[in-house]
């Protein structure tokens, strides 16, 4: 079996912006899987019922996970409510994107700063807090499994990203309360369902987390809106990561993040920045995803390098032996990349699949996976199979098993094997009799000349 990686790996790699990524398709689109953007609660909510129903228009999210599809990419989506100096939401700077149903509630009322000449929700409304938690779980029932939704980033403040700097935290009126914030988080994780989800590293300082063993628990990722940046590379956020058991938690959640702003272009200089190179970090921190939206702009950002760089994040599987035993293929498959892949993937011949997920295989490991034989199918169509991947998307594996190689004995007496053994080839089909080349014959390979 001969197979090998060609491509960056779906909901791995660098990702761009939707716009981005329109405009570089043509020369960049084998370079990347995903592709980023912002969503606004108010987009998506037209009011609310007297019963508590809310009402939704889901078009606007529909229309951008099938733009991003489009381009055979998937979407790694983040909803917020506060986005400083943005007039994103009604052409007015500051406004938040907290559902007009809310803000036109008597007592509502949000305030300003003009330090970040924004408007922060009004955390002192029980109606807000329960339109949060029920607009994820009405988000993960309909897009849970949505092959177009690779991950989903969540938090408060600016951006999602769990602060408000410089404006000083109010827990309960400009800032969710830290009573809230467990509730929504076991929340959350009671509904994603099968779709990874991410918080910003800064909820070690703004969130109830690293003193909470119960949410230190979750499986939900990380991502870090400051990569490559110089107070990054300094190790100035080493303990917030650590305080959310960073060390570890990439073993069941994904980790991503962003390119610092200023450092955009020049992150890719081969001699790094600070004395640290991109790939030494993506390495360090198990990254899977990183969006990097200047990086095609870059003189560093060439087609090759950005495609490079997207196939060293995420996941690497290899396949480094195969045989058939009890009517079964069975597969010794290792991961060689830098972090586990986070949703269900089955090795499959057909439409049989192994009853063995790859989902949290760690770097380094190995497991066995076995798959029923399969009549009539050609050992050349072993493959991977995943439900939260597109239909042109494809995820790769590498191989170099030379059959003859695992054969232990040279030959045999055809005539006495037939007699006591079921005999196969290699596509898992019944013999009637052993025929020239490898045979499986008592599990195991037997090569007759």
């Amino acid at each position: 079996m001969k197979r090998s990686i060609t491509h960056p790996q779906p909901m791995t790699g660098l990702a761009v912006w939707p716009y981005k990524a329109a405009e570089i398709h043509g020369s960049y689109g084998d370079c990347i899987q995903l592709e980023f953007n912002y969503f606004l609660p108010c987009r998506l909510v037209k009011g609310c019922q007297e019963d508590g129903t809310i009402i939704y228009d889901w078009s606007y999210f529909d229309s951008a996970l099938s733009d991003v599809a489009s381009r055979g990419h998937q979407l790694v989506a983040r909803f917020r409510y506060e986005y400083p100096n943005s007039d994103d939401v009604d052409g007015k700077v500051g406004s938040t994107a907290v559902p007009a149903y809310i803000k036109q509630l008597p007592g509502y009322q949000e305030t300003w700063s003009d330090e970040n000449q924004t408007y922060y929700a009004d955390w002192r409304c029980a109606e807000l807090e329960r339109f949060t938690l029920q607009f994820y779980s009405d988000f993960m029932q309909r897009y849970a499994r949505d092959p177009r939704l690779a991950f989903l980033e969540v938090g408060f403040g600016h951006w999602s990203e769990y602060h408000i700097y410089p404006t000083k935290v109010e827990y309960g009126k400009n800032f969710p309360s830290l009573a809230f914030q467990k509730t929504f988080l076991l929340h959350l994780s009671q509904m994603a369902d099968a779709l990874p989800w991410l918080v910003s590293k800064n909820a070690a300082d703004n969130s109830p987390i690293v003193d909470d063993n119960e949410l230190l628990a979750l499986t939900f990722g990380l991502f870090e809106d400051s990569f490559m940046g110089d107070y990054f590379l300094k190790g100035g956020y080493a303990k917030a990561w650590r305080n959310l058991g960073g060390q570890t938690r990439w073993h069941t959640g994904v980790y991503g993040g962003e390119i610092y702003p200023p450092e955009k272009e020049s992150f890719l200089r081969p001699g790094g920045l600070n004395g640290h190179t991109i790939d030494e970090m993506l390495f360090n921190y198990h990254i899977t995803f990183m969006n990097a939206n200047a990086a095609p702009d870059s003189q560093y950002g060439t087609p090759e390098r950005l495609k490079q760089l997207s196939m060293f994040m995420g996941y690497h599987f290899v396949v480094k032996d195969a045989f058939m035993e009890n009517g079964k293929t069975k597969l010794l498959v290792g991961n060689e990349g830098i972090a586990p892949i986070y949703r269900d993937a089955y090795f499959a011949i057909g439409d049989v699949r192994s009853e063995t997920s790859l989902k949290a295989l760690l770097p380094g490991a190995e497991i066995w996976v076995e798959i029923a034989t399969v009549p009539a199918m050609d050992a050349s169509e072993i493959k991977i199979v995943c439900d939260y991947i597109l239909p042109s998307q494809e995820i790769e594996f590498e191989a170099d098993i030379d059959d003859a190689t695992a054969l232990e004995t040279p030959c045999f007496d055809a005539a006495v094997a037939s007699k006591h053994e079921p005999c196969y080839n290699l596509a898992g089909q019944v013999l009637s009799a052993p025929v020239k080349g490898v045979n499986i014959v008592g599990g195991q390979k037997i090569l007759l000349k």
